[in-house]
């Protein structure tokens, strides 16, 4: 069970950005309402498009950025007025990276350890994220995973009890994307609270246990993965994908129970709470419209359902 005291509370948060121009000063309002909260021993995911606002509320959580109004508590302080002491407790992994060029990986991770009074060992990180093979070669000549990892080595270094991660698994090949999964459930298993945004769904799928969604500034829904993937009557989707020419006409109306897509040309997801007669209403779909698929899949109700209908992408 978590701990009833949550790690990071956010609350009504309000960030506007600008002028656009100098022409007509008008702000522009990229967080409007944000709410979210955070455990230790859980991974809470917050997912959105570009431009939802999740990187500005996790810089407005970590204190980078002063929000117009709203509340921030991390470890119960705000963030933006804190000192050294809460911060040594927070890891951060910006998208970016934020790391110095002109360093080599080994040095550098050696040199962020001395910064804290409790470290985590240096050799001991740097050999589980694999980061030896390469730990004297320049930081500008590192490949996008593997700068990734080092971000993510020096987000921990300082054995935090909040860890923000920023598309933590961005330009990471498959081998790396496992390694970095093991620590993440680690950690949360040693009762870190874990924040992370990303945008590949199926990755917070994998590892989050609470999810929250922002569409243009605002949080528009949350809760577990079993929770926002299942209808209003507690029973999960089930998601139909085949494959067939593109531009096929879709069915509209005839299944109201189902949302039809064309995700990409010649891919085609039909979702909703299927039964037997709306599987051989589809054959009888597909057999008027002279259509044999090259390939069906079928498979419960996912993270990407749900954000695609949030974002009114279903095609009906």
């Amino acid at each position: 069970m978590p701990n009833p005291s949550p790690a990071l509370e956010v609350e009504a948060l309000v960030k506007d950005f600008g002028p656009v121009s100098a022409l007509d000063g008008k702000m522009v309002r990229v967080l409007d309402g944000v709410h979210l909260r955070a455990y230790p021993g859980q991974v809470t995911a917050l997912l959105g498009a570009n431009g939802a606002g999740k990187t500005t509320t996790l810089e407005c959580a970590q204190g980078l950025q002063r929000p117009n109004s709203g509340t921030v508590r991390l470890l119960g302080e705000n963030p933006f007025n804190a000192g050294a002491a809460l911060r040594s407790r927070v890891g951060v992994m910006l998208q970016e990276g934020g790391l110095p060029p002109s360093a080599r990986p080994l040095a550098l991770l050696n040199h962020v350890a001395a910064m804290y009074g409790a470290p985590r060992p240096v050799a001991e990180l740097a050999d589980r994220l694999g980061i030896n093979s390469y730990a004297t070669t320049g930081i500008r000549r590192l490949s996008g995973g593997q700068k990734q990892r080092l971000a993510l080595a020096c987000a921990l270094i300082g054995n935090p009890e909040v860890l923000f991660l920023d598309e933590p698994s961005a330009g990471l090949d498959p081998q790396s994307r496992t390694i970095v999964f093991e620590l993440i459930r680690e950690l949360r298993a040693e009762g870190l609270a874990i924040i992370l945004t990303t945008h590949l769904l199926d990755d917070a799928q994998k590892l989050a246990d609470y999810v929250y969604i922002l569409d243009t500034g605002r949080t528009v829904t949350h809760g577990t993965v079993a929770y926002l993937t299942a209808d209003d009557a507690g029973d999960t989707y089930r998601d139909l994908r085949f494959q067939a020419a593109p531009g096929l006409g879709l069915p509209g109306d005839t299944f109201p129970a189902l949302t039809f897509r064309e995700t990409d040309p010649g891919r085609y997801s039909v979702a909703g709470c299927f039964t037997p007669a709306d599987l051989a209403g589809l054959a009888r779909w597909w057999e008027d419209a002279g259509v044999l698929p090259l390939s069906i899949t079928m498979q419960p109700r996912s993270l990407e359902d749900v954000f695609l209908d949030i974002s009114g992408r279903e095609i009906r």
